[in-house]
């Protein structure tokens, strides 16, 4: 082979070399691409064993038509001259590794830049809107799911009797599934294929999702949001390796970009489908004591759609043509790139325009999965087998993506993205948090006290709320049909009083004594008298549920924060797509992590509800620029053939500093602000300074 294509900075550092220095001797790809747009690969008379275009395909040598071509029929010539190639292939067995995986590398080199030509000759059209749509929905089912469980805890903790250990795990487990999910399916997703994963995926986050809304136990409940978070998990690695394999190098940046737009609109979806739904308790049913479907399930249920939708989609859309040539199915590409064309051509008008490219290089296949035929062991032996062997490949393709030809990539993209997530995701959950423990702080400055109050045969029945009665007495008091809301009783003496048919929140009874009084129907429950001297008292029917205090209404400042937390990202996410190719994705990662940290140090402004929301708004919507460059740069930096996998381990340590950023950020709410601002701006400042050491890829073709 001509010793100018081997030259060995073709691709280093994510540099492309001049196109025109080289060009394909092995019989296969004689160049590039013509002026006129078009890829011409079986001009030469030398490549009659290649497959026919549909300009030359069907015409033997008397000029007869071969109808089978025109159904992707292989001619029986052709058949017959692939075998003979394949003859030689024995051999291989015998020859050193070393020498088969750099003639593989010399194989994807070719492809890498014949497929970008192909991908140039396919067009931009209505094929890559449609896949955009079906996989916008995938990202947009992981947006919602980030926000479904901090909406239904309000609610949901009234059903199943959480404590506040319980409610926390039940937020952080989703993370869990989410980072297993990333690493185990990602790296699937480079052996059995996008679309497969994909469907895998999304099938199992709609089956546990729609599950989780209908039972009842805490544990049943929190094992369907591990396994939900799990497939969905998965997808997001998917969800852009496979659309990038449909994009030209000048549509890449920008269109996945456009791409992460779904993630917002998802977060705007739960944040709606919760302001409309949950709040409305009578969107439900309930069988006998035991089994309520209370409005927070059909909320949850609703969720689902966008995953239902996008797996139903799915179907109908084919397998990424260069995950097919990277396995040696070329014939299978060729039809799926020339079902591309044909569809973008007759959505611009032009259907007489023809797929011009004959034969496609594949690389040197060296691990190939060999079938266990079915004669062989028992059926579970033979599927250990081909499950073992595929965790195996898998777990190779984790191992390559630090070995010395990306180990630094790896390493700093992996501090980038565990800095980025640990500082978004704990400010969110932060964010939030801290809003209402201002508003707590203000309802508490306006707490009335009564001291000293002589209270006797007087009827209770409305409402107290926010009051503190110390030294008090009450004699032959009834208390009906009423509710304490925020309410204290200190040092004070009941005797001979009456309570019945009444609920309480946040309600206690400090140092009181309580004689020959009757509580009937209440939840006054044993906890909520502390040190109380309780003397010929009765309990009797008390309340069926929770021996927890709750609020009795959601709270309805968790849906408008996230609502606007997730609508502020649209400018972000319009001026990244747009000036993605043009500034690069470096630029754009260290530019907006550097702006963020700027906007996380401004907090310490922040002591109203209004500015803690601007700010809130401000920081996610520069954010969300690095986000999509991390997206875009880390699909652009590895092989077709591991980009799954390294997205998925990325994706994985991403979930991971989530869950970190979520439990440090929400233990020092009403403590102090100091460390989480801090700890944000600096983790934001090294992430986005480290980035701009990461090589700029707007220019190189998809490897």
């Amino acid at each position: 082979m001509d010793d100018g294509y081997r030259n060995t900075n073709l691709y280093q550092g994510g540099r492309e070399a001049n196109t025109d220095n080289y060009r394909y001797q092995d019989g296969n790809y004689e160049g590039y691409a013509p002026n006129d747009g078009y890829y011409r690969g079986g001009d030469e008379p030398a490549h009659e064993e290649d497959a026919q275009s549909d300009v030359t395909e069907g015409h033997d040598e008397d000029d007869e038509v071969y109808e089978g071509e025109y159904q992707g029929i292989p001619h029986p010539d052709d058949i017959k001259e692939k075998q003979k190639k394949r003859a030689p292939a024995v051999a291989d067995e015998y020859r050193d590794r070393d020498e088969l995986m750099a003639e593989r590398m010399e194989d994807e080199e070719q492809l890498a830049h014949q497929y970008e030509n192909i991908i140039e000759e396919c067009g931009h059209g209505r094929f890559q809107w449609t896949l955009f749509f079906v996989l916008g929905l995938a990202l947009m089912a992981d947006g919602v799911e980030v926000f479904v469980v901090g909406f239904v805890l309000p609610s949901a903790e009234k059903d199943m009797c959480l404590s506040s250990s319980n409610k926390g795990m039940l937020g952080l487990i989703v993370y869990l599934g989410m980072m297993v999910g990333a690493v185990m399916l990602g790296g699937l997703a480079d052996k059995l294929g996008r679309k497969k994963c994909l469907i895998i995926s999304l099938a199992i986050n709609a089956a546990f999702a729609f599950l989780s809304s209908f039972v009842q136990g805490y544990g049943f409940f929190l094992f369907c949001r591990l396994i939900s978070g799990l497939g969905i998990g998965g997808s997001l690695p998917i969800v852009f390796a496979y659309f990038s394999e449909f994009l030209s190098r000048e549509k890449r940046g920008e269109h996945l970009s456009w791409l992460c737009m779904f993630w917002m609109i998802g977060g705007i979806f739960a944040s709606a489908m919760a302001w409309s739904i949950i709040p409305h308790y009578g969107w439900g049913f309930s069988m006998g004591t035991k089994y309520h479907f209370h409005s927070w399930r059909v909320f949850v249920l609703v969720c689902s759609l966008p995953c239902i939708a996008s797996l139903v989609a799915l179907k109908f859309m084919p397998e990424s043509p260069r995950f097919l040539l990277e396995i040696g199915k070329h014939d299978e590409a060729w039809m799926i790139l020339k079902q591309v064309h044909d569809t973008n051509m007759r959505a611009k008008g032009e259907p007489e325009r023809v797929f011009t490219v004959s034969y496609i290089k594949t690389p040197k296949q060296v691990d190939e999965f060999i079938e266990i035929q079915s004669s062989t062991g028992t059926w579970y032996q033979r599927w250990l087998v081909r499950i073992t062997t595929t965790f195996k490949q898998v777990w190779d393709n984790v191992l390559y993506c630090l070995t010395a030809q990306y180990r630094m990539n790896t390493l700093m993209l992996a501090v980038v993205w565990f800095t980025m997530a640990l500082s978004y995701y704990g400010l969110i959950v932060w964010f939030p948090d801290m809003i209402r423990y201002l508003q707590e702080e203000a309802y508490e400055s306006r707490v009335k006290i009564f001291d000293e109050e002589e209270v006797s045969h007087f009827t209770f029945n409305f409402t107290l709320e926010n009051q503190i009665h110390r030294n008090g007495e009450y004699r032959n008091d009834k208390f009906i049909g009423m509710k304490f809301k925020e309410v204290r009783f200190e040092d004070s003496l009941f005797e001979e009083c009456y309570f019945e048919d009444v609920t309480s929140s946040e309600t206690f009874f400090e140092n009181c004594t309580i004689i020959s009084t009757v509580f009937y129907n209440t939840d006054l429950y044993e906890h909520k008298f502390i040190n109380c001297r309780l003397i010929n008292s009765t309990f009797m029917k008390e309340k069926e549920g929770c021996h927890l205090d709750f609020e009795e209404d959601n709270d309805f400042l968790i849906y408008l924060v996230s609502f606007l937390g997730s609508l502020s990202v649209l400018p972000g996410n319009i001026i990244s797509a747009l000036l993605m190719d043009k500034i690069g994705r470096i630029k754009m990662i260290g530019g907006s992590m550097l702006i963020s940290a700027v906007c996380c140090f401004f907090l310490f402004f922040g002591n109203s509800e209004s500015a803690m929301i601007g700010w809130q708004c401000l920081f996610c919507g520069a954010s969300i620029a690095a986000w999509n460059a991390l997206d875009v740069i880390t699909v652009e930096l590895y092989p077709t053939d591991k980009r799954a996998t390294a997205f998925g381990i990325l994706n994985g340590l991403c979930k991971f500093g989530a869950i970190l950023g979520n439990s440090i950020f929400a233990s020092f709410v009403g403590i102090t602000k100091v460390v989480p601002i801090l700890l944000a701006s600096s983790a934001l400042v090294g992430g986005g300074l480290l980035a701009l050491r990461l090589p700029e890829t707007r220019e190189q073709v998809l490897m």
